[in-house]
């Protein structure tokens, strides 16, 4: 069988680092900020917002709260938002997606200061990501390239394949595997034999969003698998896009849902949070 990356204990290594690192800037007079906006009921969200706020005061953050009613107008959103921006207390700002429907995304998104943007979704940040030359990268795709490199494994040289082309995962995760010099596939509803492609991979990312997707016969022995997937099964129990059952002893590592990327998502937020804060105070 192959080893299972433990998300929870990297994740926990990671964010005692940054308690270190925030304590130290305490010393100095500089307290970290980090705003949370949700609109709605959402009760996904919600649950990501109480463990946004959790993981802040592990690591000695100050954490800003804003929960908004879903009748609220893109107009008033867009007035937090810039008070935000403008507030020297609060180094990052998330608003939690998805948002209602009446609201745009895009333009909030676009309207938080590039300096301040933690999940790495402004245009900014995203062209950045692109040529390499990144202050904050995309929560998710930077916490699998953490999992990846705990195993030992170099990303250098070897057959990688994404399977799934969104802006929040599959595009930046292409593109932080191709900065370590992977060979990248980005596999999506219409590649052709599917099942072809992902076995030749040394490192297999999904991040398709379909219970169990993903069974031996994609599997390459010995591949590294993490997968990136938060589904219910037909049990309503929760699992990722891979069947981990199926695939766990042709993996030389693997994953588990839950507790696998799901942890390491929130610890990298708190990653770009501190990287804000020392910008902002000219300490990087």
């Amino acid at each position: 069988m192959g080893k299972i990356i433990d998300g929870k204990q990297i994740s926990n290594d990671v964010k005692a680092k940054i308690a270190e690192e925030t304590a130290q800037l305490k010393e100095q007079g500089v307290e970290v900020g980090l705003a949370v906006v949700i609109v709605g009921e959402d009760p996904a969200s919600k649950v990501y917002v109480r463990n946004k706020r959790l993981a802040c005061e592990k690591v000695g953050f100050n954490s800003y709260e804003y929960a908004l009613g879903e009748d609220t107008t893109e107009e008033q959103l867009l007035e937090l938002v810039d008070k935000l921006n403008n507030d020297p207390k609060v180094n990052g700002i998330l608003v939690q997606l998805p948002l209602p429907e009446h609201l745009n995304d895009k333009t909030i998104i676009n309207n938080i200061r590039a300096d301040k943007d933690v999940d790495a979704f402004h245009p900014i940040n995203v062209g950045k990501i692109m040529i390499g030359e990144y202050s904050f990268l995309p929560c998710t795709p930077a916490g699998v390239m953490e999992l990846i490199h705990s195993t030992g494994i170099e990303v250098s040289g070897k057959e990688c394949v994404v399977v799934g082309r969104s802006n929040i995962v599959g595009k930046p995760m292409s593109m932080l595997l191709l900065h370590e010099s992977g060979t990248v596939t980005m596999c999506h509803s219409k590649t052709k034999d599917l099942k072809a492609v992902c076995r030749r991979a040394d490192i297999l990312v999904s991040a398709v969003g379909r219970a169990k997707m993903i069974t031996s016969e994609y599997v390459k022995d010995g591949a590294v698998i993490i997968d990136v997937g938060m589904n219910r099964d037909e049990n309503g129990k929760l699992c990722g896009d891979v069947d981990f059952d199926d695939c766990k002893d042709k993996a030389s590592y693997i994953t588990p849902v839950p507790g696998g990327v799901g942890p390491m998502t929130i610890a990298m937020l708190m990653r770009n949070t501190l990287t804000a804060a020392k910008q902002q105070n000219g300490i990087l």
